[in-house]
């Protein structure tokens, strides 16, 4: 037997419907904002993500699937889309035909992660990206939306985390701070911190290892040393959500993985699986747009991980599988056949209508109706047709009532419409 790949999951039925109602609250919600879905390839040039993450990233160097074309080329499944979304930006032109432009987008990303309870090497994610807009309320705008999407799908216990990553005018500063505290731990740290402290050290703040994040509990703040213009953005940050009654806290700790990130830094982390955990997080990345040949573009986004996000949904308990309008029960070809006729009819109309294939008694045709849930059988058999009139069943009160075959179809409409 072929079993799936390690690191990824079907997505069965049961378990789908939550996914689809995500997606369709999602979309409902980035509509009235004014977002327009884009949709991107799952691969890409190699050096599109190596020159936009970061090539001393964990993703690029240890995580990404690359592997050489037919020619040599070197192409890579996409491990996170804001990458793609900028490239088509650029390469479309789409900033001349709009200045402030507005996407989202859904689907898989792919990275060689250890799998384990909520993280896979195919993973979804729901992504938001806006360009143009160089103010903080817009910032502000995106963690709104995640709260207001939280509350649609019923997540409790929601929390935003911001911080700023600064600018390239005020970040050295920081980071001569950064690397003489971590210089002064820097026996307590992992070989990854040592390696990337001289490259990039905010990278330092992001380690997962324990020790690591005991040893950097005391390491500055880069809100003390924002020059005056990030400083007022991430007032106007703050100020902005407090009007908007969002909860949020300052977490200096708060990097994001990602090299292109600058400025305004935020996660979205939720009490819904016992312990605090993030299920979406972006910020601004003002310069990723001129990095990849285009014009000097302000742009902020944010993703969120489709498979947490669903784990919690799906923990409400709400069976969200459509149930049938009906149930016909046919016994015999002819009865059949009829049956099958009625089951194409309404189901060009929009019911669900469920019926036997296989010659079952009626007994077990109820038994099966039972179970999915059916709200009326349709009994048809012989004394049926010869009659000229089905028995219709209502499975909640057991009423039963005959109906002229002529009219059946009618009949069903008229109860399905009533529920």
């Amino acid at each position: 037997m072929i079993q799936l790949i390690k690191g990824f999951k079907d997505i069965l039925p049961g378990e789908v419907e939550t996914w689809q109602r995500i997606e369709r609250v999602a979309r409902n919600l980035f509509g009235d904002f004014g977002f327009k879905e884009i949709r991107i390839p799952i691969m890409e040039k190699t050096e599109l993500f190596a020159r936009s993450i970061g090539e001393d990233t964990d993703i690029v160097e240890k995580e990404m699937y690359t592997f050489p074309d037919r020619k040599g080329d070197l192409i890579t499944l996409r491990p996170e889309a804001t990458a793609s979304i900028c490239r088509s930006y650029v390469q479309h032109k789409l900033y001349a035909q709009e200045p402030v432009r507005k996407f989202y987008t859904i689907g898989p990303m792919f990275r060689r992660e250890r799998p384990q309870k909520g993280r896979y090497r195919q993973f979804y994610q729901i992504n938001v990206e806006i360009f143009g807009v160089a103010s903080a309320r817009v910032d502000a705008e995106l963690i709104y939306l995640l709260n207001i999407l939280c509350q649609r799908l019923g997540v409790e216990d929601v929390a935003a985390h911001i911080n700023s990553l600064g600018c390239p005018k005020c970040r050295p500063g920081f980071k001569t701070s950064l690397l003489n505290y971590i210089d002064s731990v820097a026996d307590q740290l992992c070989s990854d911190c040592l390696r990337r402290k001289d490259r990039n050290p905010l990278r330092v703040l992001d380690c997962k290892v324990p020790t690591c994040r005991e040893a950097m509990t005391d390491a500055p703040s880069i809100i003390d040393c924002l020059c005056d213009t990030c400083d007022t953005e991430f007032q106007i940050l703050q100020s902005t959500l407090d009007r908007l009654g969002v909860n949020y806290m300052l977490d200096k700790r708060l990097v994001r993985g990602l090299d292109y990130y600058t400025r305004a830094t935020f996660e979205i982390q939720t009490g819904s699986l016992g312990a605090q955990s993030a299920v979406a997080g972006g910020g601004r990345y003002d310069g990723l747009v001129k990095l990849l040949g285009g014009p000097d573009t302000p742009a902020t986004g944010f993703a969120i991980g489709f498979d947490r996000l669903a784990e919690i949904v799906q923990m409400q308990g709400d069976d969200l599988q459509r149930k049938p309008d009906a149930y016909i029960a046919a016994m015999g070809e002819q009865s059949q056949a009829l049956a099958f006729d009625w089951v194409c009819d309404l189901g060009s109309q929009g019911f669900y209508i469920e019926m036997d294939h296989q010659g079952r008694s009626l007994k077990s045709q109820m038994k099966r109706a039972n179970r999915l849930d059916a709200p009326y059988v349709v009994m048809l058999g012989q004394n049926e047709l010869d009659s000229g009139a089905a028995v219709l069943r209502d499975m909640a009160t057991k009423e039963q009532t005959e109906i002229p075959l002529e009219r059946l179809v009618q009949a069903i409409v008229k109860r399905s419409q009533k529920k």
